[in-house]
């Protein structure tokens, strides 16, 4: 069950990436506030290196990031760096990459919907914290007491996300039943001033789906992964594997634009 307005007495559950301050959106509390427009609308991205997908966005995910799971719950997470804290994809001044995909779970922001488990049900929330949440804003959250078409929007975009988000852990639970997740690691082979090349060095830890293990199903069950659309997903992931070599690249290029520090 949803709802976009309730009581501030509501219990909501949970807490999520990026989100400061997190309320109950409602008539009563925000309705004088709303968005404005501002250049740099990605720019708190810049603070993770890991951003959670859908499985429907491993495909266009691919292209940019390695697509990888992470945690006991196997959540699919897009790799945007290789340090906690430090995204290749947002300079400096906040600015995304413009070929790179952006997921999902950040174009939401600032709304996301929470948990009341007391009226079970889950409750759309606006990040009070947001820079570009203000007071008469261009953009209104309510007009004459009504959800604006800008709020509506936000609505309908949640509710498909939840959608997703459920299809989601449908999917993660068709390979963790059928015994198709590994650990792997990412390895970098440093090149020497010489020419030679240096011990392989790990740089990630994570865990994938494995080829092998996929290779040993059996053809009945390959073609049920083919017809229910698993299969191109679990490609997708697979292809998307090749990306590591590009963050290692991005991350000397980083390195190289730093200043470097003079000498006390």
């Amino acid at each position: 069950m949803t709802d976009q307005t309730v009581s501030t007495s509501a219990q909501l559950t949970g807490n999520v990436l990026f989100y400061q301050k997190p309320e109950p959106l409602s008539p009563e509390l925000h309705g004088a506030l709303g968005v404005n427009p501002v250049d740099r609308p990605w720019g708190f991205l810049a603070s993770t290196h890991v951003v959670p997908l859908t499985v429907t966005e491993f495909a266009p995910a691919a292209l940019s990031y390695p697509v990888i799971f992470v945690g006991e719950q196997k959540q699919p997470v897009a790799v945007m760096g290789l340090r906690q804290g430090d995204n290749l994809f947002v300079d400096a001044s906040g600015d995304i990459r413009p070929e790179a995909y952006l997921p999902a779970f950040a174009r939401r922001y600032p709304f996301v919907y929470a948990n009341d488990e007391a009226q079970n049900r889950l409750i759309l929330c606006v990040d009070r914290g947001a820079d570009f949440v203000r007071e008469n804003a261009a953009i209104p959250f309510f007009e004459d007491g009504k959800p604006s078409a800008y709020t509506q929007q936000a609505l309908d975009f949640c509710n498909s996300f939840e959608q997703e988000r459920a299809r989601t852990d449908a999917f993660v639970k068709l390979l963790n039943d059928l015994d198709l997740f590994e650990v792997k690691e990412a390895m970098f082979t440093p090149r020497l001033p010489d020419g030679s090349t240096g011990e392989p060095q790990r740089i990630a830890e994570y865990t994938a789906v494995s080829e092998d293990k996929l290779k040993g199903l059996s053809p009945e069950k390959l073609v049920e992964l083919r017809d229910n659309g698993a299969l191109g997903q679990i490609y997708a992931h697979l292809v998307s594997l090749l990306g590591w070599e590009r963050l290692i690249s991005m991350t000397f290029q980083r390195q190289a634009q730093q200043p470097v520090a003079a000498n006390a």
